[in-house]
């Protein structure tokens, strides 16, 4: 509304650009859309006519809501000290020495103290005296992290976000004369170019997705610093050097930490891979050290507590001493997807030695019987203190308590997945095999597929961007030793949402899961040439009852539909169908007679805008002399930048009929009520088409990404842009939405133009206009550009930029 309040705040203290910091001026009015501009008030008259000061306006062609100025504090300057004969520091005082004499220096100007101070400590060589990492368990670094459960008190946090560190110095740091940077080591061989040697800078203002720090306390020789991290940081043990130096070009001191920081995976940081964002359910996949997992038959489903126990004492370290024996070089221990991978071998012993050995024998008299383990805590506390030697004995739902554990401790959301009726597929062909001989008995060394009652693996959390947008989310990773993968008993991790569409050609290990969920029963009967014929198949034999704990509380929640279309659906028949023409029986199933009808969705223009009904055309062709029929089973849904599906908005089929070689358009509408309250951050939206033409057995299918277009910030330089004159620029914003847009913030900066600044403006209604506008001071000639974006909570991605080509005075 008019006359609302705005508030500005610097974006940082001291600024990154020097002689970027002249007074700023900012403007702003609001104007509901169809709402005159309001006129002064008589109240407001009477008060310019008694105090014309205060109400002074620099064009009357504004209309100011409000005015803050920025101005740079005078600093006092000090008074000249003569030069001592000699000088002296003790117990952090200056003195001056004549012979056997000690004087006090006591300076007439009561700042001189300070600078004599700091000009006579110079002369002494700055060096680290201690390191303090604050790494207290009820301290501020471990509960921003969300590492305060951990029982160690190691400095422990997550990467992409600011940790803080003290150090005390033998004298006070001078930031005019001093210099000091981190080195972070991890590995044995640590390398700059491979992310595991870290040179952390010294800065006037902390940038995202970068190793710096700054200081933000100073007292004495004490100064404490906020190091950020950028959210692909490598991940693991790290060691700590802070050196010290002066701009004179001495030797540089170097100062090794004692202790050491462990950085793990920050699902709570939205730049990282794995980062989920509801917070209930963070609890439940991350911080919950106490689960449930499922065993038994479809029919007679049971339950047992797990203890995952990854904050207990030691299990963080075992976890660390895991990575450190599979071998895998550190500078990989920034992708979340190579270290499931890799933990995913090592928690079976099968051919690298890692943490347990499967046993289906039913003797166990060496070891410790499967079913008799409840925790994964002592099972990893035993194989990290006997150095590495497996732990007998454990089957598949060990191995996923353990998965768990290791996931959860390093910061991947996991969790622990039953499947009922789970196929094993040993052929890839995607299909359980029965075979019988000519009297219909079974061919026993022949049938090597087998159907378990029960398989217990994992599902982990993370974008996937080595594949197509789309299948980030939920990733199926096995850790039990079936069958090789790339000649390593391991398996995932492998993308739901892929295993779901049938998509078995994306990795890792697709296939395998596919099977094991949605492989039909295929019954083989043996001919009299030693050939064989499909008699039977079976479509509703594997893959029922997938479960996991719900969220919160300790009841089943059911999980299959992310894993599979419903049974029996046109939908999980083409997915199955699908599937096995990559497998080693590519013709188990009826091929297409003809292919010969497309899909393809198309857009007008740039695409549909940001609070209006988006609109698509899907256009399907039919290329023969025939005509086609089909139906189209549509499904829109919410999608992060990284190809993480949210969830799905809305579901539908089409029927599809096409005369002879004719070419139908069919309009896509998505209303605003149907997504207005479902979006993310980028505001992007995938549709899913697929289908099947009934005349051919032809399947068609169609995945199209698109974004909502945001309005864009227009910006328009006022006056003349000349170094040292003020000139203006005005930000004009118009919220496209029929809601109120609530907690809006301007962000504003222009190198040589303008420094760095938030403008608060709050809540901005339906359909309404912002005009902001920014008075200020060009420091640096030639071409420039102001940048300003909007943050907002219900519209990202508002930006906009103008040229301004600055002249010297």
């Amino acid at each position: 509304m008019p006359g609302e309040r705005l508030s500005v705040r610097g974006m940082s203290e001291v600024g990154r650009f020097p002689g970027a910091a002249p007074p700023t001026r900012v403007e702003l009015t609001i104007q509901k859309d169809g709402e005159k501009k309001q006129e002064e008030g008589g109240s407001r008259r009477w008060f310019k006519k008694m105090c014309p000061c205060c109400c002074k306006r620099q064009n009357s062609t504004y209309d100011v809501t409000d005015k803050v100025e920025f101005v740079k504090p005078s600093v006092p300057t000090p008074t000249p000290t003569p030069e001592p004969a000699k000088l002296t520091v003790e117990n952090g005082e200056a003195k001056e020495m004549e012979g056997n004499n000690v004087t006090n220096i006591t300076p007439t100007n009561p700042h001189a103290d300070t600078y004599l101070h700091f000009d006579l400590l110079s002369e002494v060589k700055l060096s680290v005296c201690t390191v303090d990492l604050l790494s207290s368990k009820t301290g501020q670094n471990r509960k921003e992290h969300h590492t305060d459960l951990f029982q160690e008190d190691e400095m422990i946090i997550r990467r992409g976000q600011t940790f803080q560190i003290e150090l005390e110095l033998n004298r006070p740091f001078s930031a005019d004369n001093d210099q000091l940077h981190l080195d972070l080591k991890t590995g044995p061989l640590p390398l700059v170019s491979k992310g595991t040697h870290v040179i952390v800078p010294l800065v006037d203002h902390l940038e995202d997705e970068r190793w710096e720090a700054k200081i933000v306390e100073q007292n004495g020789n004490k100064i404490k610093l906020s190091v950020n991290s950028p959210a692909r940081a490598v991940i693991g043990l790290y060691g700590l050097t802070v050196t010290t130096s002066t701009l004179k070009g001495e030797a540089a001191n170097t100062f090794n930490s004692t202790k050491n920081i462990v950085m793990l995976f920050n699902p709570w940081c939205e730049e990282d891979t794995v980062f989920l964002d509801d917070e209930e359910e963070r609890k439940e996949y991350v911080l919950n050290d106490i689960g449930r997992i499922y065993y038994g038959t479809e029919k007679q489903i049971g339950a047992r507590t797990w203890n995952f126990g990854q904050f207990h004492e030691g299990v963080l370290e075992a976890c660390l001493f895991i990575l450190e024996k599979s071998g895998m070089p550190p500078s990989g221990q920034g992708d979340a997807v190579n270290v499931v991978r890799v933990l995913s071998a090592m928690i079976n012993a099968q051919d690298d030695l890692g943490v347990l050995v499967g046993n289906w024998s039913g003797d166990y008299f060496d070891g410790v019987s499967p079913s008799a383990w409840s925790s994964s805590v002592e099972i990893l506390r035993k194989y990290h203190s006997s150095n590495g030697t497996p732990v007998s004995y454990g089957q598949c739902w060990v191995f996923s308590g353990i998965t768990t554990t290791v996931l959860r401790c390093l910061g991947i959301p996991a969790r622990s997945v039953t499947n009922f009726q789970s196929a094993h597929d040993t052929d890839v062909s995607l299909t359980t095999d029965v075979y019988l001989d000519e009297d219909m008995e079974p061919i026993d060394y022949l049938n090597s597929d087998s159907v378990w009652n029960f398989h217990v693996w994992n599902d982990c959390w993370m974008a996937r961007q080595d594949l197509p947008p789309g299948h980030g989310g939920w990733q199926a990773v096995d850790s039990t030793p079936q069958e090789t993968s790339q000649g390593t008993f391991r398996c995932g991790p492998a993308s739901v949402n892929a295993i779901r569409s049938g998509q078995v050609y994306l990795k890792h290990d697709t296939p395998f899961v596919f099977a094991e969920v949605n492989s039909d029963k295929i019954y083989w009967q043996r001919n009299q040439d030693a050939g064989f014929t499909q008699i039977y198949c079976e479509k509703k034999a594997v893959g029922h009852h997938i479960s996991t704990k719900a969220v919160g509380s300790d009841e089943r929640a059911d999980i299959t539909h992310l894993y599979k279309h419903q049974e029996g659906s046109e939908e999980e028949r083409i997915a199955v169908e699908t599937a096995s023409r990559f497998g080693s029986k590519p013709d188990t199933y009826s091929s297409a007679l003809a292919e010969d009808v497309s899909v393809e969705v198309k857009m007008e223009g740039e695409g549909p805008r940001m609070g209006t009904d988006a609109k698509l055309s899907i256009v399907v062709k039919n290329l023969s002399s025939q005509p086609r029929r089909t139906t189209l089973h549509s499904q829109v849904a919410v999608m992060y930048y990284t190809g993480v599906l949210k969830g799905t908005i809305r579901k539908e089929q089409m029927p599809v009929e096409l005369l002879p070689n004719e070419e139908k358009t069919i309009d896509w509408v998505l209303p605003y009520q149907q997504y207005q309250n479902q979006l993310v951050d980028q505001a992007a939206l995938m549709l899913t088409l697929s289908g099947r033409v009934t005349e051919t057995q032809q399947v068609v299918a169609n995945q199209t990404t698109f974004r909502l277009r945001t309005p864009d910030l227009n910006i328009t330089p006022l006056g003349d842009a000349i170094v040292g004159k003020e000139m203006a620029a005005k930000i004009t914003f118009t919220n496209p939405l029929p809601r109120i847009l609530k907690g809006v913030v301007f962000r504003v900066e222009g190198l040589g133009l303008q420094k760095g600044h938030e403008v608060v403006v709050g809540d901005v209604g339906g359909h309404s206009t912002v005009t902001l506008t920014e008075h200020f001071i060009p420091t640096q000639p030639g071409p420039r550009k102001l940048v300003a974006s909007l943050d907002c909570k219900q519209l990202t991605q508002v930006h906009g930029v103008a040229d301004i080509v600055v002249l010297e005075k």
